[in-house]
């Protein structure tokens, strides 16, 4: 019988990929020999409140836990994802996005209209499009509305039924969702990309002992040469994990400083 204690895992993530999160999460309760409690949160100001042990979480975020002393969290790895545009490097972009049928053709064209976000501490969702208006100097109401969707799904959706304009969208959660609903992928047109961004890491609460900090790290570096696990990586478009520094996040370090420097820190 195992007397180990529950290793407790958290996606702050998009919920279209929470079959790979969980997946990721079984495999390496199973290698190492652990009982898993796997959950899905909303947002990241909830993660204080989980508990967890190991969680997959955005970069923006990363980068604020970081202005803790001490930190709560250790980077562990963070993945590579499938397809020519990633450059074999643990990096993504936000695809903005609008109706197929709209006569907005590049990111500029949306000017005075209407724009949703997934949440105002993510990197591809709000970050970057923040960052973005900051380099056009648009910082005095470039939309005439944004609307806080509170998911990628929901902006997606809003986009679809021609409620908001556009959106800026996760590209690995928008190629999920458009291999989970191929029907969207005539009525969506990308005008724009943002990035790339670092992307997401897995990090590790700083409770844990440096010893199975350790193993799960090892864990997830081997997951992608696994052959039976390939197939279900791919699901959620990973090909592998990496290990990744705090330096690796500079990026957008720099980019939550510049808008703090300018003192534009919402979307308008």
């Amino acid at each position: 019988m195992n007397h180990k204690k529950t290793l407790r895992i958290a996606t702050f993530l998009a919920p279209n990929i929470y079959p790979v999160y969980q997946f990721i999460a079984d495999y390496i309760g199973e290698k190492l020999d652990y009982p898993i409690d796997m959950r899905f949160v909303t947002s990241h100001a909830q993660y204080d409140e989980t508990g967890a042990d190991v969680s997959f979480i955005c970069g923006l975020p990363y980068v604020y836990f970081t202005h803790r002393h001490p930190c709560p969290l250790e980077l562990l790895a963070a993945p590579i994802l499938i397809g020519e545009r990633y450059q074999d490097k643990p990096i993504y972009f936000s695809d903005v996005i609008v109706r197929h049928d709209s006569p907005h053709q590049r990111f500029t064209d949306l000017r005075g209209g209407t724009w949703a976000y997934n949440e105002k501490v993510s990197q591809s969702g709000y970050g970057i499009t923040r960052h973005h208006l900051l380099q056009m100097g648009a910082t005095k109401g470039f939309f005439a509305k944004v609307v806080n969707a509170r998911s990628h799904q929901n902006a997606i959706q809003l986009v679809l039924k021609g409620a908001i304009h556009g959106t800026a969208i996760d590209s690995q959660v928008l190629a999920v969702e458009l291999t989970q609903h191929p029907e969207h992928e005539d009525k969506l047109r990308i005008i724009d990309v943002f990035g790339p961004s670092s992307i997401q890491p897995v990090v590790a609460d700083n409770n844990l002992s440096d010893a199975l900090k350790a193993d799960i790290q090892a864990v997830l570096l081997a997951i992608g040469n696994d052959a039976a696990a390939q197939d279900k990586l791919a699901a959620g478009w990973f090909r592998r994990f990496v290990k990744v520094t705090d330096t690796d996040y500079d990026d957008i370090r720099a980019m939550l400083q510049q808008a703090e420097s300018a003192n534009f820190m919402t979307i308008r």
